[in-house]
């Protein structure tokens, strides 16, 4: 299977729920006059595209349709993908890496049942796949079945797991780990945490000792801050990007459970918000539906078009 087969398959849901919002502004090959932008930008909110994002498609939409380049629904859905394209295309970056050529750290952070370890665990085995040499921490020192999975992730890849007894003090793991981790020449460390609450103050606070405490043994780490979020949670995922960015300093986003759900544009929305890149989507249980963020192949298939 392709990859844009992956994208597409995953987001079939998001892209049935607009070719329906589309439908319903134009009728053949009109436009319900000019109230219908007024429609557009009301059903993109709808679909999840946020405020500030509906509000710059619906009027990149308006302005090319006063200038006459658009006549029919096919054009208006090249429009919106054209435009969506462009904002998620705008920040796009690579991983992080150290200057030292050390090993890239990433810190994952996000609320409970977001997709943490499984995502690990995935890009555990996209890396290995690459020929990298991965090591893991299990930092969620709270939920034993944390511990548990991880491991379970590690003996599936060939991995190396970084782990200490039920309730030991995360940070304290995260500081072995990121001292395993440079003195086994490893090319990523990745670091799961324990699901919180954006509001659980304390357990937020808690993120940044982790940060400290890999920083104070490896100067620099962690070189990335990635939360998960669940996107069948819909518009409350803004809420949490907001408060991780607080708190635990996020660099980036993996969007998980977009396969389960009609909210593709969440994608948009969050990037739309916050100015921070996507760089994995989850589409799918199985590890090589954890796809590396390709915003022209995601507007392709967040839209229904064919592969090209």
């Amino acid at each position: 299977m392709s990859i844009f087969s992956i994208f597409k398959r995953g987001l079939e849901k998001s892209a049935t729920k607009i070719s329906r919002v589309v439908s319903t502004i134009f009728t053949g090959t009109k436009i319900h006059g000019a109230e219908s932008f007024d429609d557009l930008e009301a059903l993109l909110i709808s679909a999840d595209f946020g405020v500030a994002a509906a509000l710059q498609i619906t009027g990149e939409i308006r302005d090319r349709y006063e200038r006459g380049q658009i006549s029919t629904d096919a054009d208006l859905i090249m429009a919106a993908r054209d435009e969506v394209a462009a904002i998620l295309q705008n920040g796009k970056r690579a991983v992080n890496q150290p200057e030292n050529g050390g090993p890239a750290v990433i810190l994952m952070v996000g609320v409970n049942g977001s997709g943490k370890t499984t995502t690990i665990g995935k890009l555990a085995a996209r890396l290995k796949g690459q020929g990298k040499k991965v090591m893991l921490a299990a930092c969620d020192t709270f939920r034993a079945a944390a511990v548990e999975q991880l491991q379970l992730w590690g003996e599936r890849t060939g991995t190396q797991v970084i782990a200490s007894k039920h309730g030991a003090d995360p940070a304290s793991v995260a500081y072995d780990a990121a001292s395993a981790a440079l003195a086994r020449n490893v090319d990523y460390l990745l670091i799961d945490t324990a699901g919180r609450q954006h509001n659980q103050q304390n357990l937020m606070a808690e993120l940044e000792k982790i940060r400290r405490s890999v920083n104070k043994v490896y100067p620099g780490a962690p070189h990335e801050v990635w939360l998960t979020v669940d996107s069948s949670l819909g518009a409350n995922v803004v809420n949490q990007a907001r408060e991780f960015s607080k708190c635990a300093g996020v660099t980036g986003l993996v969007i998980t459970k977009l396969d389960g759900t009609g909210r593709g544009g969440m994608a948009v929305a969050l990037h739309r918000e916050f100015d921070l890149p996507v760089f994995y989507i989850g589409l799918g249980e199985s590890p090589e539906d954890l796809q590396e963020f390709d915003p022209e192949l995601y507007a392709d298939a967040l839209f229904g078009l064919e592969e090209k």
